[in-house]
């Protein structure tokens, strides 16, 4: 009896350790500040890699983000859903976001790349008539600064050029949204700050795992999150907000970011 009592408390033990160490940090949002002067004087939060169906923050916690920070902007770097029959809860969360009045924007990732033509089309339908501004390969002149978003470099959607081709004045400053940041180490144009996610911190924090999983030149060099100057201006990489692959973080935290510029 007693080695069963020992046995059962083995396992309770295991399955609170399981829980805390995998399962917690899916659900614990962080909300992750930087402060990055680039004279533009406003603040971004970025929701980043929702993979809504993997996605354990719900859209109240994300809204209550939003009202106490009451940012100028909002953008979406990409990664909604990969499947179809999860875009009614793409809508919720949508809908959610796009409540605020705030300016918001939104790149699309390769997860969401990987729906069908007329289910991408119908994604992208969602986001737009809850107040999202989707940008492929394109720019929006905000006033004082240009806003330039660029599709996805990992499936080979990204095209520089066009996004650029309406930024006319140089002397303003460019804020660039797209989802692979691997795009930094290919684009020649210049721009003064580039948000990004794709690599979601790693997910589960396990040195060297980069070198074993292809996610490009960029993290296999040990550059997968956070706050970087490349040749083409300072970049972020955002750890993301829900999970891809298995539903479930080590030492990571889902996590949303204030930008303040």
């Amino acid at each position: 009896m007693t080695e069963m009592v020992y046995v059962y408390a083995g396992f309770l033990l295991t399955a609170a350790a399981m829980y805390f160490l995998l399962i917690f940090p899916t659900q614990w949002l962080k909300v992750e500040r930087v402060r990055c002067d680039q004279r533009l004087g406003i603040k971004v939060l970025q929701i980043s890699d929702l993979h809504v169906e993997k996605l354990r923050i719900r859209p109240g916690r994300i809204c209550r983000v939003i009202h106490e920070e009451q940012p100028d902007l909002l953008v979406l770097t990409g990664d909604f859903t990969r499947r179809a029959v999860h875009l009614n809860k793409v809508r919720r969360y949508a809908e959610a976001i796009g409540s605020h009045g705030i300016p918001t924007f939104a790149v699309l990732g390769n997860h969401d790349h990987r729906l069908r033509r007329e289910e991408l089309q119908k994604l992208v339908e969602i986001l737009e008539q809850a107040g999202i501004r989707v940008l492929c390969n394109e720019s929006v002149n905000a006033g004082s600064f240009y806003i330039v978003g660029i599709d996805d470099y990992d499936s080979r959607k990204s095209r520089v050029s066009q996004a650029f081709r309406h930024v006319t004045d140089r002397t303003k400053p460019v804020l660039v949204l797209t989802h692979d940041p691997n795009l930094v180490l290919a684009m020649k144009r210049k721009y003064t700050y580039l948000m990004a996610g794709h690599f979601h911190g790693m997910q589960f924090n396990v040195p060297f795992l980069f070198r074993f999983i292809d996610k490009g030149p960029l993290a296999a060099s040990g550059i997968y999150k956070g706050l970087h100057t490349g040749e083409g201006g300072m970049f972020y990489i955002s750890r993301g907000i829900g999970q891809a692959g298995p539903n479930a973080r080590f030492l990571i935290r889902s996590e949303v970011n204030v930008h303040e510029l």
